[in-house]
């Protein structure tokens, strides 16, 4: 049998047009499959959306109904208080009397736990009682003014200070001369109630009481002992108490030093538990203000915490 070249042309040209259907239908099935996929992506994109929003709705529903719960809970007005507004400082700043107030004053002297009440006497003063205000704040420490009411006229602002950084505002007297202030009892009386008169008018509160006294030199001994004794009754009737100290710095009694007023410090205190540290703000007592950090940071170290009479009355 011949070899026929047309029948090789028609095989091959076969074989081609085979060969191109079979691309064709790959290239189909190919497009298919993508398209196939970008349908079931978009399909799974709405779910996934139609659910989002959905869960994002509860969502909000459920906040906006416990808010709405929560107000209905509150039958009162919402209205703003200033974080240092007045009325919020006569509500924790008010001494509150307490009839057993002078045996809680006298059961510190006696404490075994490690208590500091630091207290001034004399003040304010200009010069010396916003320093040592400066030093409280920055150590966070709480402590007793007991004020004099001729000072507190001078300056009121300064007490009003005191008072609104939260310590505890007692009362010194009026005049701290002693001849005028021990002549009597009742001259005793007079002077506590003329110092809380300058202490109301400056805090403009007429209600406000101290209910705590500090006698000028002590509450005993010296040449006005009998007065001091007998003014104590009188005192107690008019719901008035009374306290001293069981370790000072010596800033009244010719230490100068920081160095001399902390070992005077360390010298009374005597191992005690509670102390109660006699200072003064005084406009001559700069060397107060010295020292008033080292005796925080001392106190520290040594374990106490301190307190004011706040926690009394």
């Amino acid at each position: 049998m011949l070899y026929d070249m047309n029948d090789e042309k028609e095989e091959i040209e076969s074989s081609k047009e085979e060969l191109n259907k079979m691309h064709l239908r790959k290239k189909a099935i190919i497009c298919g499959v993508i398209i196939l996929c970008c349908i079931i992506v978009m399909i799974v994109s709405i779910v996934i959306s139609i659910q989002l929003k959905n869960g994002s709705s509860f969502t909000t529903n459920a906040k906006k109904a416990n808010k709405v719960d929560n107000l209905a809970v509150y039958e009162g007005n919402h209205v703003p208080i200033k974080r240092h507004s007045l009325e919020q400082i006569k509500t924790k700043f008010v001494p509150k009397q307490n009839p057993n107030a002078q045996q809680e004053i006298t059961n510190i002297y006696y404490s075994e736990e490690k208590v500091a009440y630091l207290t001034f006497d004399d003040g304010p003063s200009k010069n010396i009682t916003p320093q040592i205000l400066d030093i409280l704040k920055k150590e966070n420490v709480p402590a007793t003014f007991f004020v004099l009411g001729s000072r507190v006229e001078l300056n009121p602002d300064l007490l009003k200070r005191e008072y609104e950084e939260g310590h505890y505002i007692a009362n010194h007297g009026y005049s701290h001369k002693y001849s005028q202030i021990y002549q009597s009892k009742e001259a005793v009386l007079d002077e506590y109630n003329k110092c809380e008169n300058a202490i109301r008018n400056a805090l403009q509160n007429p209600a406000y009481h101290t209910y705590l006294f500090r006698f000028p030199g002590g509450s005993s001994g010296g040449k006005y002992d009998a007065v001091k004794a007998e003014s104590k009754g009188l005192l107690s009737s008019n719901g008035v108490n009374y306290t001293n100290w069981n370790c000072l710095t010596g800033d009244a009694e010719g230490k100068t030093t920081p160095e001399d007023l902390m070992g005077c410090l360390q010298q009374t205190m005597q191992g005690d538990g509670s102390i109660i540290v006699l200072m003064h703000d005084a406009s001559d007592k700069s060397y107060t203000a010295e020292s008033l950090p080292m005796v925080i940071s001392y106190l520290r170290e040594q374990g106490y915490t301190f307190k004011n009479f706040y926690g009394i009355f």
